[in-house]
């Protein structure tokens, strides 16, 4: 049989971000008692006795007009449209929910967030002179669809607050001074992936008047901006927007059911052609779609619009019960961590943490590597697993951190879990 050499295949199979995530499902399938704080994943008390057969009747009424003909089913059963079916349903949604105004053709629906970010980079950005800014660290999913389509990378800090807006003006200058250009920006203002930061309002008016300024795109990541507190919600970077820099980027993966892959792209800049002639960049995004996956499941987009018609039309009413829960495992994890770890064992040369306001993940940082060892060692001694950060940073910077993410726990495994944590720390780390 031929053998390939990994030297000759391309050079994103050598990144370790792509062994990352298999590397957590094995050590979960070998410690399957060990409780988790690594899945960024929906509770599963939101994916029991799911009535998939009724929110898809739901969405075929809809489409039908409430007088489905024998034949309506089918829609279900073919390709469909590349830019999706349930574009009218998503552009009435953030309509309700955020007062975005867009048409249904500036939505393109997509396999899941993750394919939302790989065909607008696509879209985008023209490697070698097009580079991509990024916080520091940065969702894997986005860093690693950069490497995969030959795109620059521009690391840029964090501060408490998300993405340094100072060191981001600064890298415009630096690599347009090489004769390159920053394109594109991405960010998650609302309690990011992995560190559960949140861009302030005073902060997101400054990104746009700075992606103004240096004439660069803002790709915007609402995965996680539902679950903040009732009455201290922020405007979505895309509804501050009056001169179309921003795109945004979702999933309803979170608020839905992630088994479903189905997420969305709102693209409504418009594309000048050689002829003059303007389309959406949302119709280009769709036709690279086209040549992809050629389109998103039919009946996975029939499930969300049931799911979105079953609740007024309003992804916020559908997500309101969950943001509750995710709300109390944040507080209920930051409190164990209080308790089990006090001031005496944490502080300089000890164990700290962040404290995010909402979202589903804590940010930890160790006097020592959080590496694959040491986590090796958690999980086996210890029965509790976490997840390293080094593949979330772009540079070595993150050797020493880990994320705990509270989404997929009960209170009671949570306080169970911490305690095991605080253990393992003690013991093996010295806290």
């Amino acid at each position: 049989m031929l053998k390939l050499d990994i030297a000759g295949l391309h050079g994103s199979l050598q990144d370790p971000v792509l062994g990352s995530i298999g590397f957590l499902n094995e050590i979960m399938s070998r410690f399957p008692g060990a409780i988790s704080f690594a899945p960024g994943a929906p509770h599963l008390a939101f994916l029991r006795e799911f009535d998939i057969d009724g929110y898809v009747d739901r969405y075929l009424d809809h489409r039908s007009g409430g007088r489905p003909g024998p034949g309506a089913r089918r829609v279900l059963y073919e390709y469909g449209p590349s830019g999706g079916l349930i574009n009218d349903l998503v552009a009435d949604a953030l309509r309700l929910d955020h007062g975005i105004e867009v048409p249904a053709d500036a939505v393109v629906i997509t396999v899941g967030a993750q394919e939302a970010m790989f065909l607008t980079l696509r879209a985008l950005l023209r490697p070698p002179a097009d580079l991509l800014a990024l916080p520091n660290p940065s969702f894997a999913g986005i860093t690693g669809a950069a490497r995969l389509l030959d795109i620059g990378t521009v690391a840029v800090p964090e501060t408490a607050q998300g993405i340094d807006l100072e060191k981001l003006a600064f890298a415009c200058r630096d690599v347009r001074v090489v004769g390159r250009r920053i394109r594109a920006c991405y960010v998650a203002p609302d309690f990011s992936n992995p560190t559960g930061t949140r861009l302030d309002l005073p902060s997101r008016h400054r990104l746009l008047e700075l992606a103004d300024r240096e004439d660069f795109l803002i790709l915007e990541d609402n995965a996680y901006g539902f679950t903040a507190t009732p009455g201290a919600e922020l405007p979505l970077l895309k509804a501050l927007d009056r001169t179309g820099r921003v795109i945004l980027l979702a999933t309803f993966a979170k608020v839905c059911l992630p088994g479903a892959r189905v997420g969305f792209a709102v693209a409504d800049q418009r594309v000048r052609g050689p002829e003059g002639a303007t389309r959406l960049l949302g119709d280009e995004i769709a036709a690279i779609k086209s040549l992809v996956t050629v389109n998103t499941s039919p009946i996975c987009q029939a499930l969300i619009g049931g799911m979105l018609l079953a609740h007024g039309g309003s992804l916020t009413a559908l997500a309101r019960s969950r943001s509750e829960l995710y709300r109390r495992n944040l507080a209920s994890l930051l409190d164990a961590l209080d308790r089990h770890l006090p001031a005496s064992q944490s502080g300089p040369g000890g164990v700290t943490w962040n404290r995010p306001v909402g979202g589903f993940f804590v940010r930890m940082v160790l006097p020592v590597p959080a590496d694959s060892a040491l986590l090796e060692l958690s999980a086996s001694r210890y029965g509790v697993l976490w997840t390293p950060m080094s593949n979330f940073y772009l540079d070595s910077s993150g050797d020493n951190f880990l994320r705990l993410s509270c989404s997929y726990l009960d209170a009671e495994q949570i306080e169970t879990g911490v305690g095991r944590l605080a253990e393992f720390l003690r013991r093996e780390i010295g806290t």
